[in-house]
């Protein structure tokens, strides 16, 4: 007698081609051109990084699921993700072993002891991130210098920093020019200083707007990140700065990849909108009237905080239930 296996659920059933291991390999794909660049741009240590970060994050990983029992997960294409986001929001000339300590605390820390994918609160990558800037300040805010065309290997500053501490005038000396346009062009193609995977604004977009054509992030989220930031910015500063805030730093990757992660941002169309206004907001905040130039991966943590109570003030309609004040 042939035998049938029957799995039952509550209605509604709703049939869908795609999984886990196919949206997050999507993602590592459209965040490839971005570090490619940067590894042309920047050189071997960048690869190196990359290479480092991608693998230590995929075998603690699969140690930690080994020590806990658990199903070996790292085929889906996450730790991948975690790891490669990671070394690309990190300085090109950071010692590789500080990305091993950076993996371990993504993947290990927030990640895994949290429950793994899916229970994290916060972002992986940026808690990497962050745990590594306030253990090693010198080395995550070490920059390889610009000159012209030519990276020559001594500390520099990355743009924002410049004009934070300096203005336009010393943000001109830095890219060379007293055009707008010319600065604006290399950051668009990426020829700056910066995160080694943050530089190329195109190649970011690029692989943004794919993953908005598959329907794996709503393309409101980087919109309203980026338009935040650039608002306000013109009202402080003028049109010509805010053009210049949106295309620095990590803003682009963080609207992007960050703020749209599946699991830390809230849950409805709504909620989502308000998590990016508050991230563009505290950038903003950060940005302008903190001590450090960038505010991107912070702003992200802090609202990542409020994504439970975003979630639990706009609340979805229940399937079937009709809503107060409904006929």
């Amino acid at each position: 007698m042939q035998e049938f296996k029957l799995t039952v659920a509550s209605s509604p059933h709703v049939r869908c081609n795609e999984t886990i291991p196919k949206i997050m390999w999507n993602v590592v794909a459209a965040l490839v051109p971005a570090a490619a660049f940067g590894v042309y741009y920047f050189g071997v240590n960048a690869l190196v990084n990359i290479i480092v970060a991608i693998v230590s994050a995929v075998v603690f990983e699969f140690l930690w699921e080994k020590l806990m029992h658990k199903r070996v997960t790292i085929k889906d294409g996450s730790a991948v993700i975690t790891g490669l986001l990671l070394a690309m929001c990190c300085p090109p000339s950071l010692p590789w072993w500080m990305s091993i300590i950076g993996s371990f605390l993504a993947i290990v820390v927030c990640k895994q002891a949290m429950g793994g994918l899916g229970y994290n609160i916060f972002n992986p990558a940026h808690v990497g991130r962050a745990g590594l800037m306030v253990s090693w300040p010198i080395a995550m805010t070490t920059w390889t210098q610009l000159n012209g065309t030519v990276i020559d290997g001594v500390a520099g500053a990355t743009p924002l920093n410049v004009f934070k501490h300096g203005g336009v005038d010393a943000l001109f000396n830095l890219f060379g020019t007293n055009d707008w346009g010319s600065i604006y062009q290399s950051l668009f193609f990426g020829f700056r200083n910066g995160s080694l995977g943050e530089t190329s604004t195109v190649l970011l977009i690029l692989g943004g707007l794919w993953l908005i054509y598959k329907g794996y992030i709503n393309w409101q989220v980087p919109v309203i990140m980026i338009a935040t930031v650039g608002v306000l910015m013109g009202a402080f500063y003028g049109v010509n700065v805010a053009i210049f805030e949106m295309m620095a730093g990590g803003l682009i990757i963080g609207a992007f990849f960050m703020a749209t992660d599946m699991v830390t941002a809230p849950i409805t169309l709504k909620g989502q909108m308000i998590f990016a206004l508050g991230c563009g907001l505290i950038t903003v905040l950060i940005r302008t009237l903190g001590g450090y130039p960038e505010g991107v991966c912070y702003s992200i943590l802090l609202m990542n905080t409020l994504t439970p109570l975003i979630d639990r003030l706009v609340k979805p309609t229940v399937f079937g239930a009709v809503k107060k004040g409904a006929k």
